[in-house]
């Protein structure tokens, strides 16, 4: 391969891996990193790299990515192969094929979001991959302080099967009172929970110094006598809780003789009503449906190892098998909320438009946004079963979501903060025929009509690249010389059409409209959401939840469509 071929290749490379725009530096730094024996020669070959790298930088990323697959295919190829190498998740311990049966337990207390989805989609993706069964059980027996709600119910549902889950059974933890305390009665008869009445600051007290409650070692008929109080309601909520039986000089005090069902004064439960009052904690709960549901492996975060040793009394109790659990690190995503408590607090105080704002982290904000299914289950499966906190920026999900949109997504000019541009020159009038993608000519065309007297537009983020007596390309249009410029309008002079005396010279492309209908694109910058208000092209054939590219603006999910008006949310360049 001839050098400027070869320094072609670096540039396309690294072009197409930020963006379309190629850096000097990093071809040159990769170019002699590779190829040692053209250090000698890197005084002449800098500036033809300069050069090269500016011709790649007048490309539009799709004519990049043909030049590129003309030279060297290898590039994609190996992508390909790397992308089906990480694909793969690692083999699970003490799996059977067709008797994993795996569970995601969550709370109906708020939106399902991206920390969830890890758990949730490791769960699935075993269940499926062992041909076994995947369980969805509603984790709704607090209805105090994680309040569930009706709506939350729907939307985890409509969320998990949006990503293309195949829930097996469901089960709501609130229809299943009656099972947990018949389990509660079994220990407290085996003399291995008791009914605990101290008040809690006192049990706190006797915990932390190892000491037993004076509950603790009551005979099975009294504990069972107090049961039937708890039951009966003569305890109000906060004088009797049923503790689990451990070791009193465990180091860590939360695990000696934990809590396992306490008393709630008017629950007001969303399915049950006030027919209970006697409610499991999350640890008992949990651990008797996992063994009645026929669990075998357990996906958790690490913050919850605690909940394992606690669980794991009860299941010693019963001489029950405990299901093979596999801990996985927290996952994140900067700066984007994932916590259900300061969500709601945003939603209350009007700081969130709601569950769904596209600046928030639940999988209806990204679902909004434009992010695919497929690439929340990628980015998952890529990090697997690690132990480590993980917190991915915006970028690892966009470049993922990117590959799966890029060839389904139509491309239209949007023109943000029009500013009128007035062509001299040219007394015809032009029609612009524009492909809807460039790689699918079977799509057709968008037809852009240019009126001689007639202003087109052009965005005001294009006014530093316009400078008097330069000259430029209204993309797919003419080549224009610029007389004048202000943000009040333009002057330019028709220079001609083709499209290949811009490219010898190098000039610049800029898009634009004839007129056009009002858009709105809402952009998520942090936790700041800022409206840039523009002009569409008037025929644009869009619908509600559209996948699109707005050419050198970025892919955008049309959000809303209002007569003339249309909202989109963007979503990445």
């Amino acid at each position: 391969m001839e050098i400027r071929e070869t320094i072609l290749k670096y540039a396309l490379i690294n072009a197409i891996q930020h963006d379309g725009k190629p850096n000097s530096k990093a071809v040159i730094g990769k170019l002699l990193g590779e190829n040692p024996e053209l250090r000698p020669k890197a005084k002449e070959i800098i500036p033809l790299v300069n050069d090269i790298v500016q011709e790649v930088n007048f490309m539009s990323i799709e004519d990049q990515k043909l030049k590129l697959n003309e030279i060297y295919p290898e590039f994609f190829e190996k992508k390909e192969e790397k992308r089906e190498e990480k694909k793969g998740l690692p083999p699970l311990p003490k799996a059977e094929k067709g008797k994993v049966i795996t569970r995601f337990a969550p709370n109906p207390d708020g939106a399902f979001h991206l920390g969830n989805a890890r758990a949730a989609i490791l769960s699935h993706e075993y269940a499926r991959i062992y041909g076994g069964k995947f369980i969805l059980r509603f984790d709704d027996t607090d209805p105090k302080v994680k309040r569930p709600e009706p709506i939350f119910y729907d939307w985890i549902i409509e969320d998990l099967k949006w990503l293309g889950f195949q829930i097996d059974e469901i089960h709501m933890a609130s229809d299943r009172l009656e099972i947990y305390y018949s389990y509660a009665e079994k220990l407290l008869a085996m003399g291995k929970a008791y009914v605990c009445t101290c008040k809690p600051e006192d049990f706190r007290k006797l915990r932390d110094e190892g000491k037993a409650c004076p509950h603790r070692d009551l005979p099975p008929e009294i504990q069972l006598q107090e049961w039937k109080k708890m039951i009966n309601g003569e305890y109000k909520e906060g004088e009797a809780v049923v503790r689990i039986k451990t070791d009193l000089t465990h180091p860590n005090p939360a695990v000696r003789d934990w809590p396992a069902l306490r008393i709630i004064n008017n629950p007001n439960h969303p399915r049950t009503g006030d027919k209970y009052h006697v409610w499991p904690l999350y640890n008992f709960a949990s651990a008797i449906d996992d063994h009645e549901l026929g669990v075998t492996h357990i996906f958790r975060g690490q913050e919850h190892a605690e909940n394992e040793t606690k669980q794991r009394y009860v299941y010693e109790y019963f001489e029950w098998e405990y299901p093979q659990t596999v801990h996985h690190g927290r996952l994140s995503i900067e700066g984007v909320i994932l916590s259900k408590s300061k969500t709601r607090k945003g939603i209350e105080e009007g700081k969130y438009l709601g569950w769904d704002d596209p600046r928030l982290g639940t999988i209806r904000a990204l679902k909004r946004r434009g992010i695919q299914s497929e690439a929340i289950r990628e980015l998952i499966i890529e990090i697997g079963l690690k132990k480590s906190d993980t917190t991915i920026s915006w970028d690892n999900l966009a470049a993922i979501n990117r590959r799966l949109i890029e060839p389904i997504a139509n491309r239209y000019f949007f023109v943000a903060d029009p500013i009128p541009m007035e062509i001299k020159g040219y007394n015809e009038e032009f029609i612009a025929e524009v492909p809807l993608h460039p790689d699918h000519p079977e799509r057709g065309v968008r037809k852009l009509k240019f009126t001689p007297g007639k202003p087109v537009y052009v965005s005001k983020d294009d006014l530093e690249l316009l400078k008097s007596n330069e000259y430029v390309r209204l993309k797919d249009l003419f080549n224009v010389k610029i007389l004048e410029v202000s943000e009040e309008g333009i002057v330019v002079e028709f220079d001609s059409i083709e499209y290949e005396k811009a490219r010898e010279n190098k000039w610049r492309m800029i898009h634009w409209v004839p007129e056009g209908k009002p858009c709105e694109v809402l952009i998520p910058e942090g936790d700041e959401l800022v409206v840039r208000k523009g002009l569409l092209e008037t025929d644009a054939d869009l619908k509600v939840d559209d996948i699109v590219q707005f050419e050198r603006f970025g892919f955008v999910r049309i959000d809303k469509i209002e007569g003339e008006k249309v909202t989109a949310i963007f979503a990445h360049k």
